[in-house]
């Protein structure tokens, strides 16, 4: 029978399949637990799944029944009824998974002093009547002492809300602009949300009190068009919808994330004033449809650095009618608005201390702070700490391997939620390599030893496969080895560059600052084995989970931090690693699966 391979995303799980096998089927085997209220009977449709690549069966009754003309047009299957006649890509939308991915919400952060970008000002007016007929803007004009320039959208919340409200409002000025009028009762809200490539963090936050009121976390839809930055801008660029297309996908996913912080929350979306959106340089483009075929392409210029502000509804932000959205500054082409975000969150800019902070993920970006000076450099690290390009990769969902060690010749493993291991996500194909260079299971070019016991069928097997559970077994390959050596290097390489522009030894880093998703589950004991981090003592390294997010809310809260990130950027020296001379050199030698020798930085 022919085999075909699952790509499913945002899951980042890829599954073979036989012909004749659901597509319900198939990812369940893979570990992908789709909401099949009916039993793959058709009856239900809890199964949709969109096919983005590929071909499949001709669509069936019972889908006809269940969806609409347009939604069958766009892609849209039962994936009980449908079985693949060729390799597929599939987007599953988070409705019809029974269990979430792991998603980072929580990091560390500094104290800061709010320093409100908003003022908020309670106004009990006159009603209109037959002897005061002035008009409802000069009423609150002359109540305020000014006439601050307002939007329509204001002024037709404002009518709406004085007359629905007793004419007793919360009025909400920005930068000398009326922005909201809201029921005296309401609290006043803003967004903060960290747009990474693989996930969406977001907060909802009291202004008045700078109290985090709810949380959530998404996969980012774009997946399904690129794992990479590189594959969206790549998208954006060669078709003629792409960008626009990228841009709609994603707002529709911010606007579910609003929904479910409101409803956490008790508010509505109305309430939301203010917006914060902070992601690397392409989805900082795609969010607000900037043009992004320049990032792909040297030198790598972005359209614009500086820090933007701009209407919501200008990208369909469903908040506040004449709410405005704001984004930091970009340090450059490939070292994004979520970096100085996370900067600001750490304090990194600022300490006594070298310290060195970064943040990982499909693209890694790096700052060096030494003798009050800041070096950054961007890495192309690739999505194999995702679970992608890994042959049983997956992304942080339960039944992941996480944690890998060796006691006495037995493998011990650890998975997300204690499940039935299903495949391995980022960390734990991290700890697989680690324990492989340790134990000798692979050398220093990342060759498997043919001859140890643990190697079988050209992989280390981590967990074998039960026929009872319906699983297969998982097992790490050369080829995930050599993936995991390429994003080590980069890594690697960029650390040491940095040091080396700023005439520093790597065992002067006296602060080793790890952000990100995967930053705050990774072993690091691990990452130094493989020689990704220098030998640093462990007391000098520090996991502060997802601080791009906090930054997001401590730029929500204070125009001091925004003046603060502008101030950043102008201090930071960018280097383009790949105009470094000994770059390609340096990069090829952190490919060993070896620490440095000493001779080196």
């Amino acid at each position: 029978m022919t085999a075909y391979t699952l790509d499913l995303q945002p899951i980042g799980r890829r599954a073979q399949v036989r012909s004749g096998t659901t597509l319900l089927e198939g990812a369940q085997r893979s570990g992908v637990e789709l909401v099949s209220v009916c039993g793959g009977a058709g009856l239900c449709g809890t199964c949709r799944v969109q096919q983005l690549e590929g071909d499949l069966t001709p669509v069936s009754a019972d889908e006809r029944e269940e969806l609409s003309a347009a939604e069958i047009a766009a892609g849209w299957r039962l994936a009980c009824q449908c079985e693949p006649l060729s390799d597929v890509k599939l987007y599953i939308p988070a409705e019809s998974l029974s269990s979430a991915q792991r998603l980072q919400l929580e990091g560390a952060a500094a104290e800061i002093e709010r320093d409100p970008v908003i003022r908020l000002v309670d106004v009990d007016l006159a009603p209109p009547s037959t002897e005061d007929l002035r008009a409802d803007m000069q009423r609150l004009a002359d109540h305020l002492g000014a006439d601050y320039p307002a939007s329509p959208a204001f002024m037709r919340q404002f009518a709406q809300t004085a007359r629905t409200n007793d004419w007793s409002l919360r009025i909400a000025i920005r930068d000398g602009e009326l922005i909201a009028a809201l029921p005296r009762a309401q609290r006043a809200l803003g967004l903060a949300v960290d747009i990474g490539t693989t996930g969406l963090a977001a907060y909802l936050i009291d202004l008045d009190t700078g109290v985090t009121l709810a949380k959530a976390g998404a996969m980012n839809p774009q997946i399904a068009y690129g794992e990479d930055v590189i594959s969206r801008v790549a998208y954006a660029s060669t078709h003629a919808d792409g960008a626009t297309v990228l841009q709609a996908r994603l707002v529709t996913t911010l606007n579910d994330l609003v929904t479910t912080l409101c409803n956490q929350a008790g508010a509505q979306p109305q309430q939301v004033i203010e917006a914060v959106l902070v992601g690397n340089s392409a989805m900082h483009h795609l969010v607000v449809g900037l043009p992004v075929q320049q990032l792909g392409e040297a030198p790598y210029v972005p359209v614009m650095a500086a820090a933007l502000a701009f209407p919501a509804a200008q990208i369909g932000l469903n908040i506040a009618p004449a709410a405005y959205v704001y984004l930091p500054p970009l340090i450059a082409g490939y070292v994004g608005a979520d970096h100085v975000a996370m900067l600001l969150a750490t304090g990194a800019p600022d300490a006594d201390q070298t310290t060195l902070a970064l943040d990982i993920g499909t693209n890694t970006e790096i700052t060096l702070v030494a003798g009050g000076h800041c070096w950054s450099c961007s890495c192309a690290s690739g999505p194999a700490f995702e679970g992608a390009h890994i042959k049983d990769g997956m992304r942080a969902a339960p039944g992941a391997v996480e944690r890998i060690d060796l006691f006495d010749g037995k493998v011990m493993l650890k998975t997300i939620e204690n499940k039935p291991p299903v495949g391995i996500c980022g960390s734990g194909i991290l700890d697989a390599v680690s324990v492989m260079v340790e134990h000798r299971l692979v050398n220093e070019r990342g060759s498997l030893n043919a001859e140890h016991p643990l190697i079988s069928e050209r992989a280390f097997v981590l967990a074998p496969a039960d026929p009872a559970a319906g699983t297969k077994a998982v097992s790490v390959t050369r080829q995930d080895v050599n993936e995991i050596q390429l994003a080590k290097s980069a890594i690697r390489t960029g650390i040491d560059l940095l040091l080396e522009a700023a005439g520093v030894e790597a065992s002067a880093i006296e602060s080793f600052v790890i952000a990100g998703a995967f930053g705050s589950y990774i072993n690091v004991e691990s990452a130094v084995k493989i020689g990704m981090f220098p030998a640093l003592p462990r007391e000098r390294f520090t996991q502060v989970g997802n601080a791009a997010g906090m930054g997001a809310c401590h730029l929500l809260l204070s125009h001091a931090q925004r003046q603060i990130a502008a101030d950043l950027v102008a201090r930071v020296n960018y280097i383009e690693l790949t105009t470094v001379p000994a770059f390609q050199d340096r990069f090829i030698a952190n490919l060993m699966l070896t620490p440095p020798s000493k001779g080196q930085t």
